[in-house]
């Protein structure tokens, strides 16, 4: 029978040794969670808390050795730390406080970083960070755009593109699309693949698409969060030098609340929030003109007003821009002549404005 990639990958890491003990990282018991689809190879090290942070050669000896097998397009390897006791549960307070301890700051060559987040789920987070970023590349700047949701991934919706990034060696080449440079976990795996990880391989996953992809040098990289204020936006906070942060909500109550959990979530570690933005702020029908508060209205900028931060503008809930995302041509390519189109250009300058003010002094992050 035929050797599956899986089974490949697996033999090529037996020669993988591990100095302290002399076994291989396979009869270790080291190799976890291993996924081969498409010539996209994922797996974690799990090792011993306290030799975590001396394993580094060794995750890069894994991960050559994968890369290496015939058929292997990609190989992401990330290291787990076991504990040997379930300790208490960290307090929000404690969480906060923990050191990165994980080297360097990734993304030295970016001027400013701006995490666009929701507190939930379903407020047009994506629509705004894909729309904030090709406005601010229509605009001559160079521009990345990281979609930090693993579990996930829109951007290869939103930019109309199933292509695969190249790897040269360990580097991955980001895609080109509107001007800008983007990269997301669904780039390198299949549509239909579920992202069944634990949080540190989810966060392996995001330091390594920051870490070893080759986006040069950048004016400003838009990050597309995941909704809620867990274990990515921690990350983000402790391992990128953050420049601020734009909360996306729509008008009503359920929504707030949580916009406003993820306001002072930002704020505890020490990260700016440069404004709120209300999305869905109203539906008008395109037969008859009536115009429709389905969610309430001006909820985001009373919330803005409340807790003392700028707000950048309201979106209405339009058939239009909804169709385009969908289709792959953000509204602000598609129909730059439109209101909408114009409302997230202005949003997308201040927000530019605001972030290049900030970022000799800290984090930026955009969240919806």
């Amino acid at each position: 029978m035929a050797e599956t990639l899986a089974e490949a990958v697996t033999a090529a890491l037996r020669a993988v040794m591990d100095p302290a003990t002399g076994r291989d990282v396979v009869s270790a018991g080291m190799v976890q969670g291993l996924a081969a689809r498409d010539g996209m190879v994922q797996f974690s090290l799990q090792v011993p808390r306290e030799r975590a942070a001396e394993l580094e050669p060794l995750r890069l000896a894994a991960q050559r050795a994968a890369a290496a097998v015939p058929g292997v397009l990609n190989a992401t390897v990330v290291l787990t730390a076991h504990r040997e006791a379930a300790p208490q549960p960290a307090t929000p307070r404690q969480a906060a406080r923990a050191p990165s301890g994980q080297g360097p700051m990734l993304l030295p060559e970016v001027g400013a970083i701006v995490a666009v987040a929701s507190g939930k789920g379903g407020v047009g987070k994506s629509t705004t960070a894909v729309n904030l970023a090709v406005a601010l590349a229509a605009q001559g700047l160079k521009v990345g755009l990281l979609d930090a949701d693993i579990y996930g991934p829109s951007l290869p919706q939103m930019l109309g593109t199933r292509e695969k990034p190249r790897a040269t060696g360990q580097r991955i080449t980001p895609l080109s699309r509107w001007g800008l440079k983007a990269m997301s976990i669904g780039f390198l795996v299949d549509e239909e693949t579920p992202m069944i990880w634990r949080g540190p391989m989810v966060m392996g996953a995001l330091e390594q698409m920051m870490g070893q992809v080759e986006w040069g040098t950048l004016d400003i990289m838009i990050v597309d969060m995941p909704p809620g204020t867990g274990d990515a936006q921690l990350t983000m906070s402790q391992r990128v030098p953050l420049a601020g942060a734009v909360i996306v909500s729509t008008p009503q109550d359920v929504a707030l609340l949580d916009a406003r959990r993820g306001v002072r979530m930002f704020e505890k570690v020490n990260v700016p929030v440069l404004g709120l933005v209300e999305n869905m702020s109203y539906y008008c029908c395109p037969n008859c003109g009536h115009r429709a508060d389905l969610f309430g209205h001006g909820g985001a900028r009373r919330e803005a007003e409340r807790l003392g931060v700028e707000f950048l503008g309201e979106l209405p809930l339009k058939l239009a821009i909804r169709e385009l995302s969908d289709a792959g041509t953000p509204i602000v390519t598609a129909r730059p002549e439109t209101e909408e189109a114009e409302t997230y250009r202005r949003i997308a300058a201040r927000v530019w404005e605001k972030a290049r003010a900030k970022a000799a002094g800290g984090p930026a992050i955009v969240m919806e």
